[in-house]
């Protein structure tokens, strides 16, 4: 009976989870008034920045409706207080006063997310002022005002789905949008190009992104066991059970994703520079990974920090002496975890282009290794957040 009730709440967390994504993606589809669309969406196909966003947004930045900023100034936001904690001691206070700290850190987040809508909104408005009708003030605010406000309810749908939905909002309606976006570029490359898409390309296309995604799950699942011992394990046998997991990608698709936003953004400004030097490009591609890499590793994991906590348990590391020793030791590890992890997305980056000289097959936009990154994280994530759901409830009904 109460096994029955859980399978039903956590069922009602899915369609209620559905419902609120469907929600997300029909404010795509509503049109700003006051636009020539048509000739929007012309020059916007043919953008290669713009072709890059709408992977992310789903087609939004084509569009452009009322949703079309996403989830977008709310992540940015996120990672902005993430690097400003470690730099600001008001807001590594905050963060270490616990529940309390984290829920004025939370606001801050929204505050700020608004503050980049409204300047996202500005920049949107001075790109398709060739394409108003009626260029006046009215047209501005109402403008800012409807992106912006967008950005905040699809804020609030990530929230509601973190809450009381199954998890990871943000996470899954970035998913949304490029599962959205990658049917959308399957169907005008394979569908509407049927005539020129020989059996070769299809089988090509399917074998890369199967051998991809298996590469990815390899590598994502991957960590490095760093053996821990507490105090009473002391004079006993130390068995490997105890130990501090480091992914050995644990920065994520991030890095790959802001090289590519600069390498793209740079090829649409100095298109004459890169179209005739790919190594200039490669290299560069190459110099922003490991750069951002070294950046994200410094907001995400803080060795000094590790040392503090697993001091505080009474736990150390075997042959390492507790404090700075250990502190030296973890960032030793994760600067090598840093350097392999860029280099791996490097060479994994350049995947799609290699199977696609070998097997003479066009590129198709959308199935490229930033967004396998992405569906693969979100999707182990949302797989491991409804296991954690079913195991608490088990223990609640033995408790």
């Amino acid at each position: 009976m109460q096994q029955s009730i859980n399978i039903k709440i956590l069922t009602d967390k899915i369609v209620f989870t559905v419902f609120l994504l469907i929600f997300s993606r029909i404010g795509v589809f509503i049109p700003i008034p006051g636009l020539d669309h048509a000739s929007l969406y012309y020059h916007a196909s043919n953008n290669g920045l713009v072709n890059f966003l709408n992977i992310i947004s789903g087609g939004n930045f084509s569009t452009l409706g009322i949703f079309t900023l996403g989830i977008g100034p709310y992540i940015n936001s996120s990672i902005m207080v993430q690097s400003l904690t470690k730099i600001l001691p008001s807001l590594q206070k905050l963060k270490e006063e616990g529940g309390n700290g984290y829920k004025r850190i939370n606001q801050i987040t929204r505050y700020l997310s608004i503050f980049l809508a409204i300047l996202q909104s500005i920049g949107i408005l001075i790109w398709i002022k060739p394409y108003v009708f009626d260029w006046n003030i009215g047209f501005i605010l109402e403008t800012i005002i409807c992106l912006t406000t967008g950005s905040i309810i699809i804020m609030w749908l990530g929230e509601i789905i973190t809450d009381k939905g199954i998890g990871n909002g943000q996470s899954l309606l970035i998913f949304q949008n490029i599962i959205a976006s990658m049917s959308n570029n399957l169907y005008s490359s394979l569908v509407l190009n049927y005539t020129r898409t020989s059996f070769k390309t299809i089988i090509g296309l399917g074998a890369s992104f199967v051998f991809m995604s298996l590469i990815t799950i390899f590598i994502q699942e991957s960590k490095r066991k760093i053996i821990l011992v507490s105090t009473r394990q002391l004079g006993k046998e130390i068995t490997i059970n105890n130990y501090l997991p480091l992914k050995f990608n644990y920065l994520g698709v991030m890095p790959l994703i802001i090289s590519s936003t600069i390498m793209n953004f740079l090829n649409y400004k100095i298109l004459y520079l890169f179209y005739y030097s790919k190594i200039i490009s490669l290299f560069l591609y190459y110099i922003l990974i490991i750069l951002f890499s070294y950046v994200q590793s410094f907001i995400i994991l803080d060795p000094q920090e590790i040392s503090k906590n697993l001091n505080k348990m009474g736990t150390s590391i075997p042959l390492v002496r507790p404090g700075e020793a250990t502190a030296e030791y973890l960032r030793s590890i994760l600067n090598r975890l840093t350097f392999l992890g860029a280099n791996y997305l490097c060479i994994i980056a350049c995947i799609p282009s290699i199977i696609s000289t070998l097997m003479n097959i066009p590129n198709v936009n959308g199935i490229g290794v930033t967004t396998l990154f992405i569906l693969i994280n979100v999707t182990i994530d949302t797989v491991k957040e409804i296991k954690t759901y079913k195991i608490s409830q088990k223990y609640e009904t033995i408790s």
